[in-house]
């Protein structure tokens, strides 16, 4: 992200600092780097909303900040130097501010694999809404493969009331090749629905059950007292009546007519990392590459 563009985006905020902290490691024969980011705004307090991670300016990964203005974001690195950069993209009550740049150095593989790439990597919509995201799985030393290696697309960290879908989701990396396999993904979210009136006939109904079932009670109960035998009539009526009331309040037809059908949530607002992780197998071991995004729902 341009140092403009930060500059230009809430200029009457809270100012803030970003800082970045690279740890990483060997993974499968390739370099594994997890970026420790912290975001707090010059009153001292952590900053919230989302915020990526970059390379030479080219945007990997982005995640959501917790409640003590943290993320941690993990990426696989390609053989070579990398200097990793976090970008915070500010909100509604802070500025946005970039970190100084880590320098990491990414090892080579004779392993066949892949890696994984998701954008943008920060997506913002209201509920209702839906956004795309495309996916990139790159082959990674296909030439010693010996068969086709296939690749399983998911999703995970999304918000209640929300999906996502993936076209295709299944992806063949066949030996020898060497460009990125496209797919896309599409995050669905929900808006709030009106309620839905109650059907006009449940009062009626209920009514011709309740006022006729009263008045009979109420005449075997004063006719019990000159004939006996109406004693145990009025009891077996008051206990049929109760059943029948009982029986239909639980029905789900009862409750659809009286209470409609239930109101379906709105996607709940907020800031969150989704991860869009890539699996394959070679019989023996599995392979999962993961990739984050900053989903803000406003």
């Amino acid at each position: 992200m341009p140092a403009l563009a930060l500059a230009a985006q809430n200029a009457k905020g809270i100012g803030t600092e970003t800082t970045v902290t690279v740890e990483t490691r060997d993974q499968g024969g390739r370099t594994h780097a997890t970026a420790a980011v912290t975001v707090t705004g010059e009153d001292g307090l952590p900053a919230t909303g989302a915020v990526l991670l970059s390379d030479h300016g080219r945007q990997l990964a982005g995640a959501a900040l917790n409640a003590q203005g943290q993320a941690n974001i993990a990426v696989d690195l390609p053989a070579g130097e990398h200097l990793l950069r976090a970008v915070y993209s500010g909100d509604a009550g802070h500025r946005g501010s970039l970190s100084q740049e880590a320098g990491v150095q990414g090892q080579a593989s004779t392993v066949p694999t892949f890696d994984i790439s998701v954008a943008p990597v920060t997506l913002s919509v209201t509920p209702g809404q839906a956004g795309t995201i495309a996916v990139s799985i790159t082959p990674v030393n296909a030439a010693a493969l010996t068969a086709p290696m296939f690749v399983t697309l998911s999703c995970s960290g999304l918000p209640d009331a929300s999906s996502c879908t993936f076209t295709p989701e299944n992806l063949e990396i066949l030996p020898n090749a060497t460009s990125a396999i496209p797919s896309s993904m599409v995050i669905l979210t929900q808006a709030e629905f009106a309620s839905t009136a109650a059907h006009p006939r449940s009062n009626s109904v209920a009514w011709a059950i309740l006022l006729p079932g009263a008045f009979g009670l109420g005449g075997l109960a004063w006719g019990s007292r000159h004939r006996p035998w109406l004693n145990r009539l009025s009891l077996l009526a008051l206990v049929a009546l109760v059943t029948l009331l009982g029986t239909t309040a639980c029905a789900p037809r009862y409750d659809y007519y009286n209470h409609g059908p239930p109101i379906p949530p709105a996607t709940p607002a907020g800031t969150y990392t989704v991860t869009v992780s890539a699996q394959s197998s070679n019989g023996i071991t599995a392979i999962t590459k993961p990739a984050t995004l900053a989903l803000t729902v406003q």
